[in-house]
């Protein structure tokens, strides 16, 4: 045969089919341009030193590579469909005479077809809406936009590369299943499977136990910490409980449908249950994979959100005031450092070294503090690491901060009264329901009552693990014991710190504040200094320069949850489009004999609906039950990048939830007028 015949067979294979291989070719195009658009973002100059280039780079470099895996992954799964239709096609060319040597080569043309169409449409697209990209991720993260046109050859490359390795993996895997399949196989393909599969309860109940499991993690995990490990381990179980239970429980549906004779034996459920049975378990995996492509998104878009409009909320959590300084004591110095004296000599200074600039100190708040971390368990507290487990070590550290009680209700506008062991106390990031706290190596506390607010600490906020501020009514007594661990080989676990924080307002400009807080960084930082009041070093940081980091880590974060999310809901979209298209090919045959019986038009639709409405709406439902269920998780998670406002994220949630459900009610729409089109003797196409 001619060579050309080939290519021009595999042209005409992908015209008749198109309404199966026009979405495909779609999609691949809109990765190919999803892929070329994040990895030209990390590459561009326009973000070249801006401030938050650090976090942006690679943030969506790493975004870059999801997408190229979930590419694959995906790509492997839609390709599945268009094989099980061309399947039967193939057998015909089979058994007329044509080699699978020669059917391997006419796949071969329709994937060379394929992915030149894919990475030239993509990658133009990708280029033409680069900088339209640009800009929209220079306004998010709040930085100044430049209009300089740019193409990125790296991107091209890493984009071209990626794609040819998978439609080079998609080829194999298309020649392998010809290769290894009988002719008869071939033509049977689309019939394969009819034979009832059998509900599997253990399958159903492990399923079931997974997702407790992970819920039951969800709602007892407490320390922001440990949220971390704890949040993979819950994924993981979520995403096996969902296949398992979807695989099983569908079957089951269906099941008890048809023994609901009520139900069962009236003409708009009948054919649509006994339809269904027959492909159920192909089913839960399909409905599974959009259950959690569905979860993806919600979670994503509403954590990015959150994050992104708290930023401001986040940025005062950090930064309390516009000028934070931490004036950190000599571990020989100890305690004798945070006398009266001492403190009030070192406020004069600041006030004084102010003035010159002709800065006036606001809302100021200043405090002293000792600091140790430990382990609490039943009440006592492990300062010693030596002594701990390394799960302990990993999961259960809090930060303890002792303040004075003079210093608190001079802060807090209070007047709270300590006898000698009592303190009180206010947690960050966790709680403390016990009534006494004990130090292994120190004093014991009974809790005279729990705080329900104090100010923002830089440290506590930079902090990955819980805090704890214990008030006691004496600094020098209340640490006593804990002074041996003052200083042991700088582990930071054995090291006991004094601290005066000096924060305030000053409403000047970012300039001027820096000018004086970088003459107060060196004047109390001299060796003069140091040595006269006793301190280790002296540490400030400005609110307003940091802004710009903010916004760019947090609008990074958007920006990229926007991008990976519209590849998942597309991907949602398609699998919900293929599922409904290959059964509305299945079941074509089914409403023919029916309509020939004597089923009209009116009754067709009604049981379509009523096939449709039976599990369509079970992968958003169970998303949403996923994300209700991880909502304390995420919420601490959230804790750890200092959003704190719970409301914000559960406002977000029931947006993105809301605004899923109408683009899920509309894609339904959509799909079940195709899946209507082709049982009721659409034109096959």
């Amino acid at each position: 045969m001619k060579m050309g015949f080939y290519p021009k067979l595999a042209f005409e294979g992908i015209r008749k089919n198109k309404r199966m291989y026009v979405p495909y070719i779609l999609t691949c195009v809109g990765m190919v341009c999803m892929l070329y658009i994040i990895m030209f973002l990390s590459d561009t100059d326009a973000i070249s030193g801006i401030i938050g280039e650090g976090t942006i780079r690679p943030v969506l470099k790493l975004g870059g590579c999801v997408i190229a895996f979930f590419a694959c992954i995906f790509l492997f799964y839609t390709n599945s469909f268009l094989m099980r239709r061309r399947k039967k096609e193939f057998g015909l060319y089979n058994i007329l005479g044509m080699g699978k040597r020669h059917i391997a080569l006419m796949l071969f043309w329709e994937t060379v077809m394929t992915a030149l169409f894919s990475l030239a449409a993509g990658l133009f697209c990708g280029i033409s809406l680069s900088k339209l990209a640009e800009l929209l991720l220079l306004n998010i993260v709040r930085q100044e936009v430049s209009y300089t046109f740019s193409v990125s050859v790296t991107a091209i490359t890493f984009t071209a590369v990626v794609f040819s390795v998978i439609f080079t993996l998609l080829l194999l895997n298309g020649i392998r299943q010809v290769r290894f399949s009988s002719a008869i196989t071939l033509l049977k393909s689309e019939n394969t499977g009819e034979k009832p599969p059998k509900s599997n309860v253990l399958v159903g109940l492990l399923g079931i136990a997974l997702l407790a499991g992970a819920y039951f993690i969800a709602l007892t995990i407490k320390d922001p910490l440990s949220t971390l490990t704890a949040f993979f381990i819950a994924v993981l179980m979520v995403i096996a409980g969902t296949y398992l239970l979807m695989t099983a429980s569908s079957v089951l549906l269906c099941r008890i449908l048809q023994k609901n004779k009520s139900y069962y034996y009236k003409p708009n459920h009948f054919v649509s249950i006994s339809s269904m049975v027959y492909r159920m378990k192909r089913n839960g995996a399909g409905l599974a994979s959009i259950c959690i492509l569905a979860t993806m998104v919600l979670v994503m878009i509403s954590s990015t959100a959150s994050l992104y409009f708290g930023c401001e909320g986040a940025l005062l959590s950090r930064y309390p005031r516009e000028i934070n300084n931490d004036f950190f004591i000599d571990p020989e110095a100890g305690a004798e450092a945070l006398s009266d004296e001492n403190i009030n000599e070192m406020k004069s200074v600041t006030d004084a070294l102010a003035e010159k600039y002709g800065i006036t100190p606001k809302n100021a708040y200043a405090y002293r503090s000792a600091y140790i971390a430990g382990i609490i368990k039943d009440g006592i507290v492990e300062t010693d690491a030596s002594n701990a487990d390394i799960a302990d070590v990993l999961t259960g550290v809090w930060q303890f901060y002792f303040v004075p009680l003079s210093d608190y209700n001079k802060i807090m506008g209070t007047d709270e009264t300590l006898e000698k062991g009592e303190a009180l106390i206010y947690t960050y990031r966790a709680g403390y329901d016990l009534d006494r706290i004990a130090f292994k190596n120190g004093q014991s506390f009974k809790i005279k009552k729990q705080a329900d607010s104090f100010v923002n600490s830089t440290s506590a906020a930079m902090s990955a693990v819980s805090t704890m501020l214990i008030v006691v009514p004496d600094l020098s007594e209340s640490i006593k014991g804990l002074e041996d661990y003052a200083d042991h080989n700088g582990d930071p676990m054995l090291n006991l710190r004094y601290r005066w924080i000096y924060y305030f307002d000053t409403g000047a400009e970012d300039e001027k504040n820096s000018e004086f807080a970088n003459e107060l960084y060196y004047k109390f930082n001299s060796a003069e200094s140091l040595s006269k009041y006793g301190l280790s070093y002296c540490n400030y940081e400005l609110r307003s320069p940091n802004r710009k980091d903010f916004y760019a880590l947090y609008g990074g974060l958007m920006y990229l949850g926007i991008i990976l999310s519209a590849v998942f809901i597309f991907a949602a979209v398609l699998i919900i489009y293929y599922k409904q298209i290959s059964e509305g090919y299945e079941d074509k045959a089914r409403f023919e004999i029916m309509k020939k019986v004597g089923m009209t038009e009116r009754e067709i639709r009604k049981n379509i609906n009523s096939q449709l409405l039976t599990v369509f709406f079970l992968p958003p439902g169970l998303a949403a039950c996923h994300l209700f269920f991880a909502f304390p998780m995420i919420e601490k998670m959230l804790l750890l990048m200092n959003l704190n406002d719970s409301s914000l994220f559960a406002a977000a949630t029931g947006i993105c939830i809301i605004v899923f459900l109408a683009f899920y009610m509309l894609v339904y729409r959509i799909t079940s007028s195709a899946y209507f089109n082709i049982v009721n003797g659409g034109k096959e196409e």
